[in-house]
């Protein structure tokens, strides 16, 4: 059984074409589901951001050219379309892939913690489907422990670098002075609650929080001393906004041209700034090509993110290491599992022969046998057949010209290796 990671991330496709192969949280469980029938995939987690969607899985023989076909068919797009922007990790690779990217050393912000929370939420989506077993569940518990040395022993997590604080930083460059602004956000998630924490530390007057349910809206606002409303509202409050960052699970725009056009001519051509964190975009892309509106989406926010990247690049080399270490570890463990079901295989081998000459012996004894003699006969009996099938299986391999087997036999049952005869090929084999 082998791990696989394929995927699509900011760097290897578009927004547009990201968007398209995203699952909502309403879809995943179903969709793992269908994956691990539709592909023979023994466990199977996906992983869905506005930056990436991934998909993890454990097959008896890794399939990644199957696996990207499922993802491309569910989501109605020509596999080749997927093709070109996709990747994809076997093994040791998938396991060192999946830890950088929950240490944030492969996301758009580096080190950004958010992505930790996504690899969990990914985690328990794939533990309530059923689809999560034994393997990947011990994939995912190594990671995390992995990236919690990360964040302990490096400094990669210890300056603000998010989307959430580069959205931020881009709003303070289009308003000298945010404490004379109002900010809508739309969502309530983890990234909006960030944005929403920055633009209140940065004194951001007033803001409104909107939300599909007013319950979670609320939880937010009354954080921060703020507003909440229900999606459907937003129209009614959009004049009075100044800033607008949305970052939803919706599969459909929230936000379109007309209803910004109509803001405008409200606000006399004010301008307004906005930020599409979401994938799919929150956003209608028309709504940029108006006057007065400054619309970014994930992959504007590049040039803010560089400029605060530079205190964590060294700190960056040093998690590439622990990662390193930490996927030996695990490659190590996994390989030590796959012994123990041979060996526990062998005991139950060597258990039923001892068992069975034991109840011979003790037959033997009821029967008034002699003690000493049925004990010799019984070691005798038990030592050649526990010798029996290692024999025969050691005197074809090294008839076959496998010159390690008489090495590895000296060293799996301890022997002192005073000279290990040399072997010669079998008469036809180089």
């Amino acid at each position: 059984m082998g791990f696989l990671a394929i995927g699509i991330n900011h760097k290897t496709a578009a927004v547009d074409v990201r968007e398209r192969v995203a699952f909502s949280p309403e879809q995943l469980a179903e969709a793992l589901q269908r994956m691990r029938v539709d592909t023979a995939t023994q466990e199977v987690a996906i992983l869905s951001t506005c930056n990436r969607t991934e998909i993890y899985c454990s097959q008896d023989t890794p399939d990644a050219e199957r696996v990207l076909r499922w993802l491309a068919d569910y989501h109605g797009l020509p596999a080749e379309q997927l093709t070109g922007s996709s990747y994809q990790y076997q093994e040791s690779a998938a396991v060192r892939h999946m830890m950088r990217v929950a240490s944030g050393l492969d996301s758009m912000v580096l080190g950004e913690p958010q992505i930790l929370g996504q690899m969990k939420d990914a985690w328990q989506a794939a533990r309530t489907a059923g689809t999560l077993g034994p393997q990947l569940d011990r994939l995912f518990q190594s990671t995390f422990n992995t990236v919690k040395q990360v964040r302990t022993d490096t400094a990669i997590g210890e300056n603000p670098v998010s989307v959430a604080f580069a959205a931020v930083s881009l709003s303070r460059q289009i308003f000298s002075d945010l404490r004379r602004s109002t900010a809508l956000l739309i969502g309530a998630g983890e990234t909006i609650t960030l944005v929403a924490r920055h633009l209140y530390q940065q004194g951001v007057s007033k803001i409104i929080v909107a939300n599909r349910t007013l319950e979670r809206a609320q939880l937010l606002s009354d954080e921060l001393g703020g507003r909440a409303i229900v999606l459907n509202q937003i129209p009614d409050v959009l004049a009075e906004c100044d800033i607008v960052i949305s970052s939803t699970a919706s599969p459909l725009p929230i936000l379109g041209k007309g209803a910004v056009e109509r803001a405008l001519r409200q606000r006399r051509h004010k301008p307004m700034f906005m930020v599409d964190i979401a994938v799919p975009r929150d956003i209608e892309p028309e709504v940029g090509r108006l006057a007065d509106v400054y619309l970014y989406t994930v992959d504007d926010l590049h040039e803010v993110i560089a400029e605060n990247l530079r205190s964590r690049q060294g700190a960056a080399d040093a998690a590439e290491r622990l990662i390193e270490l930490g996927t030996d570890e695990f490659m190590q463990r996994l390989r030590a599992l796959a012994a123990v079901d041979v060996l526990r295989r062998y005991r139950q081998k060597a258990e039923a022969l001892r068992d069975q000459e034991l109840t011979r012996a003790m037959s033997r004894l009821q029967r008034g046998g002699d003690p000493a003699a049925v004990m010799t006969e019984m070691a005798r009996a038990l030592t050649n057949k526990l010798l029996h099938d290692p024999s025969v299986q050691l005197k074809q391999m090294t008839a076959e010209g496998r010159a390690d087997a008489l090495a590895l036999a000296q060293e799996l049952f301890a022997l002192e290796a005073d000279q290990a005869p040399t072997l010669t090929p079998p008469q036809g084999k180089p």
